[in-house]
């Protein structure tokens, strides 16, 4: 059995400074995503955060929510983070990579887990899960940064009389 890992992106038309700071604003993920319905930061120490995610309930009506640690690098325009609280996962990992391009930034998710035996989904159920949610964020974050950078865009008239 291989463990799950999944490649999704997306390239957003924006300068790289409102991509990066949008969603690397954790407080603000809630507008963000439509999944999740809070976030909680439990501690920062530098570019580290650890946080508490709760999401909002799925179909049955359940509430998911775990403990994850990110640290953001900048300069190297990655984010590194891992689940501490791994729930289902025996471990799950992720990477964002933000990259400029002529039409954009392009960000990637690279996500690496596998699931627990007694896990209600195995690796590969949960790699399409992950794969369809993936694109419907990434979409979704897409359309509130190009809003948001049109926004800046549009200087407030002038009064004149």
């Amino acid at each position: 059995m291989t463990d799950g890992h999944t490649e999704n992106e997306i390239t957003i038309a924006a300068p790289f400074d409102l991509v990066w700071d949008m969603t690397n604003d954790l407080d603000n993920w809630p507008d963000l995503f439509s999944e999740y319905a809070s976030v909680d930061v439990l501690d920062r120490k530098g570019d580290t955060v650890t946080f508490r995610l709760t999401m909002h309930p799925d179909e049955q009506g359940k509430v998911w929510s775990w403990v994850s640690e990110r640290t953001a690098d900048r300069a190297s325009r990655t984010v590194r983070a891992h689940r501490v609280e791994t729930g289902p996962f025996q471990y799950m990992n992720i990477r964002w990579e933000y990259r400029e391009t002529p039409e954009g930034v392009r960000m990637r998710w690279i996500q690496d887990f596998a699931m627990k035996p007694e896990a209600p989904v195995d690796d590969a159920g949960m790699t399409a899960m992950i794969n369809r949610n993936s694109k419907t964020q990434m979409a979704l974050i897409r359309d509130r940064i190009e809003q948001a950078a049109g926004d800046e865009r549009r200087e407030p008239a002038l009064a004149t009389d």
